[in-house]
């Protein structure tokens, strides 16, 4: 497929959040070197928020949102889309699963994420993640792989940040996801050099300014990655 200058067209598997799926649009366009609306990546969003709760399903209080996944890729893929991203970290549960189901490919955010860190010589990186993620360990297994520690918030500052992505920003509470999700930010960044935002709520209510340690927007990670995916 891709297009007649060759660059691929990108694939946005959304909905997990809505607010996430347009910060990574957003965020791709950003990262795209572009003078004129002509020289900007073809983009093709499914925005489906019906997908069943990842971290629900995860901690086995919810229904299997794999089926719905795979839907929605192959959505993606009949529409033209040559690659998918997702703007869901705890989606990339299912990654492998949904990718043999398509002919295309799917980029992994948790990869680029913790490509970054290796990158930038972090030893202990914390985690910034729904409960979904942290209990299926793609993080822990990813930063692990590249000999990195991660490092988890405890159980009560795990509690705080579900609340602070869930009341907070998905609910569309911006201040009260920002102060508590900083809370167990500040906290975690007393053991560690590094901390991920693991979690696309997390992204969309604090930066790098927030912080005194180096900060891994893993949404940002997997923008620049598809630009440079789609143009390869």
């Amino acid at each position: 497929m891709g297009d007649v200058m060759g660059e691929k067209v990108i694939g946005i598997l959304g909905g997990m959040g809505p607010l996430a799926t347009v910060e990574l649009f957003r965020r791709i366009i950003i990262n795209t070197p572009a003078k004129r609306d002509q020289e900007h990546l073809k983009i093709i969003i499914y925005n489906n928020p019906k997908i069943p709760d990842r971290t629900e399903y995860l901690i086995g209080k919810g229904e299997n949102p794999l089926p719905e996944l795979i839907r929605s890729a192959k959505q993606l893929e009949k529409c033209g889309a040559d690659f998918i991203v997702m703007p869901c970290n705890t989606a990339h549960f299912f990654l492998r699963e949904i990718e043999k189901e398509l002919r295309i490919s799917i980029l992994s955010m948790i990869d680029a994420a913790a490509d970054r860190a290796k990158k930038l010589k972090l030893e202990k990186v914390g985690i910034l993640a729904t409960t979904g993620t942290v209990k299926a360990g793609i993080y822990q297994k990813a930063l692990e792989k590249r000999g990195l520690l991660p490092i988890l918030p405890s159980e009560e500052e795990q509690e705080i940040l579900m609340k602070g992505i869930y009341e907070g920003v998905k609910a569309g509470n911006f201040e009260l996801g920002r102060k508590l999700i900083l809370e167990v930010a500040e906290y975690l960044e007393r053991k560690c050099d590094g901390i991920i935002a693991g979690c696309t709520e997390v992204s969309v209510v604090i930066n790098q300014k927030d912080l005194k340690v180096k900060f891994i927007d893993a949404m940002d990670a997997l923008a620049k990655r598809a630009v440079e995916f789609a143009k390869e």
